[in-house]
């Protein structure tokens, strides 16, 4: 099993900015009924997209650097506790008494999906200030990827990716939530990756299209009955409009579906190379054994062109999985794609990589496996990679 310890702190290493949250998770024994209570468990989870994110690349081997904000109540202490036991650094979170740490209450289906909740994070809009997060451009100097969650407030976002494009470092944008992922359209220019889900997708491409033109797909017809390539038709005109505003990758999560990844041109826009990788540790042992097991030569077929105006799309299959818990999983596979990248992989071995950690991340009932297993990542990753299908490589004209 993969261990903390086998990494130690160097370049090559992310820079992560967003929420860390408490997660309070209640789970009935049966169908829950309104107005009274019903017999089940309830857990306080370690949780935050961006803590999530951080945390999993941690479990990986590496050493992200976090900047964010707790307070020195109880869910603050105990996360803050956490941080120190995984031995990762605390320089970048701010600690104040008068901010009350972000809490989060859900209450999940006996099928393990969220039936409703309660979030309370209003702290790391008002304390994770522009003024904070530059004070580590000289950290963000030395990494090969920011990832930035949507948590932030505009001014925050904007200060965070304006840093990393002064310094040339690409930016990952984790949406967090349909209403708060429509904060894309203040540093769309900026970000190079994005994860949207299917719904947030459709309220990016609204808000940078200014309209409504968009709507779900689960509003149109039962998605469950769709096929994939149908599913990606009605998303297309969607991911165009990302892409068109000059986000590089788009990552579209679909759940128990895998993965869309998308950009414009042919293949080689996945092989977007980060200046600064990890190979010491893990990282090398992970870039070693994904590379025999998912060699990058796969889509080498394939024509490339460099016309601004052809969209070229992979599907990317899920593992199947014993559900426990679904919260933890998008937020594992970006940590296991951004660990990748680090190590050097590309984006087609990275998020196979990404999709072989989420399964593990739905088997537990935390949010973060405790430990991973290589071994298992690579079998999984390689059954991911070699599922992955083109499905789309044409002009968008």
């Amino acid at each position: 099993m993969l261990r903390v310890k086998q990494l130690e702190h160097g370049d090559g290493e992310a820079v992560i900015i967003g929420g860390m949250v408490m997660d309070i998770h209640a789970t009935p024994s049966t169908h829950a009924n309104p107005r009274t209570t019903t017999p089940g468990k309830v857990y306080h989870v370690h949780g935050g997209v961006a803590r999530n994110v951080a945390e999993c690349m941690s479990k990986l081997g590496a050493k992200p650097y976090m900047i964010s904000a707790l307070g020195f109540d109880m869910a603050g202490n105990l996360l803050l506790k956490q941080w120190n036991s995984a031995g990762l650094s605390t320089e970048g979170i701010l600690k104040d008494k008068d901010i009350e740490t972000p809490t989060v209450c859900n209450i999940f289906d006996v099928n393990g999906e969220v039936a409703a909740g309660v979030a309370s994070v209003e702290a790391i809009e008002k304390y994770l200030t522009p003024d904070w997060i530059l004070r580590f451009k000289s950290t963000l100097n030395s990494a090969p990827v920011l990832m930035v969650d949507a948590n932030l407030s505009y001014p925050s976002l904007e200060a965070s990716c304006k840093m990393a494009a002064d310094l040339k470092c690409p930016v990952w944008f984790e949406p967090v939530s349909v209403t708060k992922s429509q904060r894309i359209s203040s540093i769309v220019k900026y970000v190079t990756f994005a994860s949207p889900n299917e719904d947030e997708l459709i309220a990016m491409a609204n808000v940078l299209s200014g309209g409504n033109e968009f709507s779900p797909v689960k509003e149109k017809l039962n998605k469950n009955t769709l096929p994939t390539v149908s599913l990606f038709q009605m998303l297309k005109p969607a991911i165009w409009v990302l892409l068109e505003k000059c986000i590089k990758v788009v990552l579209v999560t679909l759940g128990s579906d895998g993965v869309f990844l998308c950009s414009k041109g042919g293949p080689n826009c996945f092989k977007i190379p980060v200046d600064k990788t990890n190979q010491c540790g893990f990282g090398g042992q992970l870039y070693k054994t994904v590379m025999q097991s998912c060699p990058p030569s796969q889509y080498s077929g394939f024509s490339e062109c460099d016309r601004s105006s052809h969209l070229f799309a992979i599907h990317f299959p899920s593992v199947p999985a014993s559900v426990v818990r679904l919260t933890g999983a998008g937020d594992c596979l970006v940590g296991g794609a951004l660990t990748s990248i680090c190590a050097g992989l590309d984006i087609m071995q990275s998020v196979s990589v990404g999709i072989a950690v989420a399964k593990a991340a739905i088997e537990v009932e935390t949010n973060v496996p405790s430990a991973f297993s290589l071994a298992a990542i690579a079998d999984d990753a390689k059954s991911v990679y070699s599922g992955a299908k083109v499905i789309f490589h044409q002009s968008m004209l």
